[in-house]
């Protein structure tokens, strides 16, 4: 991902390994500061995926991949870090392949940190490869709507919605993008809009309230991304996306969901089987630690909402982009 820092432009990755340690970009205090931060341990890597100091699915797979080094050098069991992993974010699917990866390494024999090398370059391939598939898709002067953040910082690079945004800005392609603000962490105002704005890709800040005027009013296609996809198509991801298919599907508008293979999960024969993850309700009553809600008042806050596969035009993968009832040709789920 390109960033302005100091004046200078630099291509730098949301995590990576550096002297024994995991380093990466802190995403909760973005847009104020670019901050890095050094994990070395198995508990600091469980808990910046919990806290979200790294966060979007294959971003925190990547992440656990690192974690599980420290597993091992801890002399941890194997299995049961493996489960204690999967626990920090119960939705993302990405999560729980990456752990099954390094289990089996380690199972194998092989090197740990070479392993999770590997594991994190082969994300940022797949999203290289989505980008360069969905690419196609944004014609010149393209109106584009996303939501959440799914693009180098939730990847480790490129992205999955922002990988074709990526690809055809870098042929060249004028398009403009509508980027929700994605309560109640916002995240697309905070990191998407960043990520565009340090790309000099042209965009726009919207309520999330104001996606349906602005689909209505005129929008080429949306691209999401998702945190884990059922073996029917139907998909979880940030809460207030279902609304947006809904509303893509009544007035024509195609829908994406970009994501790589690791995100399908066949064990799942439906969207009603995946867990929604429940986050704090302080998310929603407080702002920058000041209450902003009534005291007395109770609040509800689901990090995560269900889309069914009949609103979904089509899957951009790393292996093409695929008809929801195409899932079952996917070859690479499990390399």
């Amino acid at each position: 991902m390109r960033l302005v820092i100091d004046g200078k432009a630099r291509e730098i990755r949301a995590l990576w390994w550096e002297k024994d340690a995991l380093m990466m970009i802190d995403q909760r205090i973005i847009p104020r500061e670019i901050k890095t931060v050094r994990l070395s341990s198995f508990e600091q890597v469980r808990d910046s995926i919990k806290d979200m100091t790294v966060r979007g699915a294959p971003a925190i797979g990547a992440a656990a991949a690192y974690g599980m080094i420290f597993a091992k050098r801890q002399k941890m069991d194997m299995t049961h870090a493996a489960t204690v992993m999967k626990q920090a974010r119960p939705t993302a699917f990405d999560l729980f392949f990456a752990v099954d990866w390094m289990v089996a390494a380690d199972g194998e024999g092989k090197d740990l940190v070479q392993a999770a090398n590997d594991y994190a370059d082969m994300i940022v391939e797949k999203c290289r490869l989505i980008g360069e598939y969905g690419e196609p898709l944004i014609r010149p002067g393209a109106r584009i709507m996303t939501h959440c953040n799914a693009g180098a910082l939730a990847t480790v690079d490129h992205g999955t919605a922002l990988a074709p945004m990526r690809a055809a800005w870098k042929k060249g392609k004028p398009f403009f993008v509508y980027v929700s603000e994605t309560r109640p962490r916002l995240q697309g105002m905070k990191l998407t809009a960043f990520e565009l704005l340090h790309e000099g890709i042209p965009h726009a800040i919207i309520p999330d309230g104001a996606s349906g005027h602005f689909l209505r009013l005129g929008v080429d296609l949306v691209i999401v991304g998702t945190d884990r996809i059922a073996a029917n198509g139907d998909f979880a991801n940030k809460i207030g996306t279902y609304e947006k298919a809904v509303l893509a599907k009544e007035l024509g508008v195609p829908f994406y969901v970009a994501a790589p293979v690791s995100t399908f999960d066949p064990s799942l024969a439906s969207g009603e089987d995946i867990p929604i993850e429940v986050r704090g309700v302080e998310e929603i009553t407080h702002i920058d630690g000041i209450r902003i809600a009534p005291e007395g008042c109770g609040a509800l806050n689901p990090s995560f909402d269900m889309t069914p596969a009949r609103y979904v035009t089509g899957f951009i993968t790393e292996e093409g982009i695929l008809k929801p009832s195409e899932i079952a040709k996917i070859k690479g789920r499990r390399k």
